[in-house]
């Protein structure tokens, strides 16, 4: 299997037409979407990811199905710790549970478009200059220390008006008193302006990117083929909406997470030095010449990282049990559950900071 343009244009009219698929089928319509819904929704949209890597496995080769399928469960799960943030974007502008969904949809869309652009120019980086695999495996190895520094630390609340993003767009945006159903645009007063809804959804794209800089690098950790790269990406992120409502009161039960997530990239880091050592050129390291060192192959990436998820899932499962029985009470880490069900044209905007929450999000 070559990827040549075609692949690339099928793949992307593919997935604009589950977009619009999901859009038309759930968002147009506002509601709050229940479990049974969420979760076939999600159980769907990983069969998909298993159908493509068997896919890859047999019309490409099996070295490709493995990357991509390490990529995916990489990205998703670094996707589930974007789901803290996307909480408190949705709290702070306070948008109605049943217009959620439209929000979280567009604004990922939006996030998967800039992704592609990322991507690309990541490629061609590497392609041009091989150490940028030196970058890349430091920039990880750095993240991973933070994550634990800040976690031990307790230094992991955001403040979502303290985001240069969300201050930014709500000094140049003119934004809307009220919210109007589920409209993007209204008028008031004789002047156009958008409401909170498109002001929250441009927030979660491009603080999405900005979250990207650690998932994009440690996928490139896995592969070099930027096709497979973005099929990670847009398959993980499709089914990103239907996880927030799904994960919905768990999420903040998985108390050893930043330490998983932590682990995955440490993992890739080296994975990522180990490379660049082996493709060396830089001539005051060796000389200018590849260093023989040994290279993780993607079944131990596999191994490694299903391994770490799993055995972070299970200790926190029973932490949390332990600290449940001695009469601790689990905090309610989405303040988007709190928000108006349905407050039609007379809600009032978010365009003020939530309460805070008691949980933040670690990244």
């Amino acid at each position: 299997m070559e990827v040549h343009l075609v692949t690339w244009i099928i793949t992307i009219v593919v997935l604009l037409g589950f977009i619009a698929f999901d859009f038309y089928s759930h968002v147009k319509s506002p509601h709050e979407p229940t479990m049974k819904e969420a979760g076939g929704w999600m159980a769907f949209y990983m069969s998909l990811a298993g159908l493509f890597t068997i896919f890859l496995w047999f019309n490409w080769t099996h070295e490709h199905a493995l990357e991509f399928f390490n990529g995916y469960i990489t990205e998703l799960s670094l996707s589930i710790d974007n789901l803290f943030i996307f909480a408190l974007i949705i709290g702070s502008f306070k948008i109605p549970r049943a217009y959620q969904q439209k929000v979280l949809l567009i604004g990922i869309a939006l996030a998967l478009a800039m992704r592609l652009i990322f991507i690309l120019l990541g490629a061609a980086a590497i392609n041009a200059w091989s150490w940028v695999f030196y970058i890349f495996g430091a920039f990880l190895l750095y993240t991973a220390i933070k994550l634990v520094v800040d976690e031990v630390k307790g230094d992991d609340d955001t403040d979502i008006d303290d985001m240069f993003v969300v201050k930014t767009a709500r000094k140049v945006i003119p934004v809307s008193s009220k919210f109007h159903g589920d409209h993007l645009f209204t008028v008031e007063n004789g002047k156009k302006m958008v409401t909170p809804l498109i002001l929250a959804l441009v927030s979660i794209g491009f603080i999405d990117l900005m979250f990207a800089f650690d998932s994009i690098p440690a996928i490139f950790g896995l592969t070099q083929e930027p096709y497979i790269v973005f099929a990670a990406n847009a398959f993980a992120l499709m089914g990103l909406r239907q996880m927030f409502f799904l994960l919905d009161g768990l999420l903040e039960r998985l108390v050893y997470l930043p330490y998983g997530l932590a682990t995955i990239l440490a993992f890739i880091g080296v994975k990522l030095v180990l490379h660049a050592l082996h493709e060396n050129n830089l001539p005051f390291i060796n000389g200018g010449e590849g260093i023989d060192v040994p290279e993780i192959g993607n079944i131990t990436s596999l191994f490694v990282i299903v391994g770490v998820l799993a055995v972070t899932a299970i200790a926190s499962i029973i932490k949390t049990k332990r600290d449940e029985a001695q009469g601790a009470v689990a905090p309610d880490w989405n303040p988007a559950s709190h928000t108006p069900q349905d407050e039609g044209s007379d809600s009032q905007s978010g365009s003020g900071a939530a309460a805070s929450p008691e949980a933040h999000p670690r990244r």
